[in-house]
C-alpha cells in the first residue's frame, strides 16, 4: 500500500493520492461494518465476541484516521492537496464511521444492561 510518509503534497501523483483515498474509504467502511457486526452479536447476547469485534473496528478506524492525519499534515493548511470529489467522499466515510462506532458502542452497552 502507498504510504504518505516522507513525501510532500506537491509530489503526490494523482494515482497515488487515489490509492491513499481508496484505502481511507476501505478502512472506514470496514470499521463501520465491523461495528454493526458487533451490534448484531450483542443483540444475540454474545458480548465477548462483540467486544472483540469492536476492537477490530477500532483498529480499522485508527488506520483510516492515521491516513487522514497524514493527508492533513502533508497539506500544511496551505491548500497544496488537490481536493477531489473522491477525497470528500472518503472524508464523509470516515466521519460517518466514527459516528456509527460511537453510537453502536452505546447500543451494545444498553443491550448488555438489559440482559
Amino acid at each position: 500500500m502507498f504510504s504518505l510518509e516522507n513525501i510532500v503534497a506537491d509530489d503526490v501523483k494523482e494515482n497515488d493520492l487515489e490509492e491513499v483515498v481508496m484505502g481511507l474509504i476501505i478502512n472506514s467502511g470496514q470499521a463501520r461494518s465491523l461495528a454493526y457486526t458487533a451490534l448484531k452479536q450483542a443483540k444475540q447476547g454474545d458480548f465477548e465476541t462483540a467486544k472483540t469485534t469492536m476492537e477490530q473496528s477500532r483498529i480499522a478506524l485508527s488506520e483510516a484516521h492515521r491516513v487522514q492525519t497524514q493527508l492533513i499534515e502533508s497539506d500544511e493548511g496551505e491548500g497544496k492537496m488537490k481536493v477531489s470529489l473522491v477525497l470528500v467522499h472518503a472524508q464523509d466515510h470516515l466521519m460517518t464511521s466514527m459516528l456509527a462506532r460511537e453510537l453502536v458502542a452505546e447500543l451494545i452497552e444498553l443491550h448488555e444492561k438489559v440482559q
